[in-house]
């Protein structure tokens, strides 16, 4: 097994803003990625509350929602957090607190590309105290033969995930991708992957009241013949954001994690459950 490496804790050098509207919502948020210390790990705040109120970014805090990310503590709620819990994980950001001024995080142009350019534009700094990753030692799986994550020993002193997507006949289909999980190759492989529907599910959406301001400028939305009114950024795009957004579920673990992750089908709720 690689050794561990215990890098310094890392956080951001002055305040990153983003300022979006949320997807199912429509609302417009402010999202303001600012300094923490130490050991404080990623947290929520809700400011638009009163009086305000945070949640941790942790699994402790998961709450069943379809198609996202929702963490709920109290009276403090957050969804759609995937996203920019991705940028920092794959930036290595350990210690941040992510003040919001509405419940649902913006979705931007469905990948965490616009996060990490404001997290780059600021830049992070490294802390003094050591980071306390979690090395696996021996393979989990969670799932059934359908769709399934597992975590095993790491192949190199960090993350790497292998991802396989299955959407059956279509113009989607199967794809696979495997990535070491660094900040470079986070950078180049994996953040501007964007969110992608189906015409057909974002109809129910629509009917159901659900993601009305979205616009094709937001997400990849595909049509039978293919992807509807943009260009895919990578032939195998939609592999690659599956990886972004378990990138950003693994980092609900509350620190860094050390393992070769392979997953088959795999959504926001297994990814969550392989880390409980």
């Amino acid at each position: 097994m690689p050794s561990t490496v215990h890098r310094p804790q890392r956080t951001l050098d002055a305040v990153a803003v983003v300022v979006g509207r949320g997807y199912w919502s429509g609302r417009e948020n402010r999202v303001e990625f600012r300094p923490a210390p130490a050991g404080s790990g990623i947290l929520f705040l809700r400011g638009d509350l009163d009086p305000p109120a945070a949640v941790e970014g942790t699994v402790a805090t998961v709450a069943e929602a379809h198609h996202r990310t929702r963490l709920v503590d109290g009276r403090a709620s957050v969804h759609l957090v995937e996203h920019a819990m991705s940028a920092l994980a794959g930036l290595g950001v350990d210690n941040c607190t992510v003040a919001v001024s509405a419940e649902e995080l913006p979705g931007l142009d469905g990948s965490s590309r616009p996060f990490v350019e404001a997290i780059d534009a600021v830049g992070t700094v490294s802390q003094e105290a050591p980071s306390n990753p979690l090395v696996v030692g021996r393979t989990t799986r969670v799932g059934d033969a359908s769709s399934w994550i597992e975590a095993g020993p790491p192949r190199f002193p960090g993350l790497s995930i292998d991802y396989c997507l299955d959407y059956g006949p279509g113009p989607i289909g199967q794809q696979r991708l495997e990535v070491e999980v660094t900040p470079t190759t986070y950078r180049r492989e994996i953040a501007a992957a964007r969110t992608f529907l189906s015409l057909d599910d974002a109809a129910c959406l629509r009917a159901a009241g659900l993601g009305l301001t979205v616009a094709p400028g937001d997400l990849v939305l595909f049509g039978p013949d293919g992807p509807v009114g943009t260009s895919l950024r990578w032939p195998d795009e939609c592999v690659r954001h599956k990886i972004l957004d378990a990138i950003g579920d693994l980092a609900l673990l509350g620190r860094p994690l050390h393992a070769h992750v392979r997953a088959h089908r795999s959504g926001h709720a297994l990814n969550a459950a392989l880390v409980r």
